[in-house]
């Protein structure tokens, strides 16, 4: 497992277990969103933007969390566990609202420097619509894949605990 890809929606959990694995496995993490965005939350154009994700993907070790459906393919195809994290709708707002609690008039350590955490009604409907919008799409990329590479597919925060227990269990052995 040297090549570890998060991806699901917004406020499903990926920062956050994207850097417990990285504790348990001793592999650097890479946040999508501290790249994509520039200040101000000005996104990268698409062409640097696929070398960014290029580059990172070609390194020998990683944790990638994000989603980033136009360079999924890329991550994908490069990764040695690949973990969506399907968590339902309503813990995703939940989070997302809290985050902005949290990281008022601050930018998240998983975020680049000028973007403020912020919270608008655009984003809360992208989260909110995900699962239609994304979701599917996602899981027949994964179906696609799923004989050729690990999977993990976590649709509860029980679920995540016990991923992570267990990779604990077997860093100790």
């Amino acid at each position: 497992m040297n090549r570890v890809l998060v991806i699901g929606s917004s406020g499903a959990g990926k920062s956050t277990l994207s850097q417990k694995l990285s504790k348990i496995l001793n592999i650097p993490v890479i946040h999508l969103d501290a790249y994509f965005w520039n200040a101000n939350w000005v996104s990268k154009p698409n062409d640097e933007w696929d070398k960014i994700v290029e580059k990172f993907t070609n390194e020998d070790q990683w944790i990638i969390d994000g989603n980033y459906s136009r360079t999924m393919d890329i991550r994908i195809k490069k990764a040695d566990l690949i973990i969506f994290l399907d968590m339902p709708r309503l813990l995703c707002i939940y989070r997302i609202i809290k985050r902005r609690i949290r990281y008022h008039k601050k930018t998240r350590p998983d975020m680049n420097e000028g973007c403020p955490e912020k919270l608008d009604w655009e984003f809360i409907k992208w989260v909110w619509n995900y699962r239609k919008r994304s979701r599917m799409n996602t899981i027949t990329k994964l179906e696609y894949i799923r004989e050729n590479q690990q999977v993990i597919i976590a649709k509860t925060r029980r679920q995540v605990d016990e991923l992570i227990e267990k990779l604990e269990k077997l860093r100790n052995i």
